[in-house]
């Protein structure tokens, strides 16, 4: 019996520095070795808009995921690290949520989280994360180019144009979200 092909593909990438956090991602999503969609949105503004986020994986997963930050963004008062520690213990205890695939990069003005099915609420080293498909090749590029560019969205735009050359699953349809940050 064959398998369905997997779902492929996304990069997310997010970089805090001189007062700004981006969030930019990547619209390709594939199925095996074909192009589904070239213009998927996988980055968005969350709750008040205080708070964005982009994420890689399964998209209905995604968007159950992004639902259910939202609502813990409201139940402790836009607390984001309040609220990403409880959405892991939600996601690696319940059983439902516990099947979900998906990564998420969320950021506000004060910090940048990648968080996990594992139950992982992970703080990035130096402002700068990547998940996904080229999520190595995009770190890698915005790690070499943090101490040359000063400006947070060039920076994330230079660093996934590198990632969608090199990863076949990572296109340069992007989108972009800011915040004004304490960083």
């Amino acid at each position: 019996m064959s398998e369905l092909p997997k779902w492929h593909g996304t990069t997310i990438l997010s970089v805090r520095k001189n007062g700004k956090v981006v969030v930019i991602g990547d619209g390709q999503v594939s199925m095996g070795n074909t192009v589904m969609k070239p213009n998927a949105r996988k980055v968005r503004k969350l709750g008040d808009g205080s708070v964005i986020g982009g994420f890689a994986g399964a998209t209905a997963d995604a968007f159950t995921l992004f639902d259910r930050l939202e609502r813990k963004l409201e139940q402790y008062s836009g607390q984001l690290l309040r609220a990403a520690v409880e959405l892991a213990k939600d996601w690696r205890t319940d059983k439902y949520l516990r099947n979900l695939e998906a990564m998420m990069i969320v950021a506000d003005k004060d910090v940048t989280l990648i968080l996990t099915g594992n139950g992982d609420v992970l703080e990035p080293v130096g402002g700068v994360a990547a998940i996904g498909s080229g999520g190595n090749f995009a770190l890698s590029a915005a790690r070499a180019l943090v101490d040359y560019e000063p400006d947070a969205e060039t920076l994330c735009r230079k660093a996934m144009a590198i990632a969608a050359e090199l990863c076949v699953f990572t296109n340069d349809s992007l989108t972009v979200e800011a915040l004004d940050s304490a960083a």
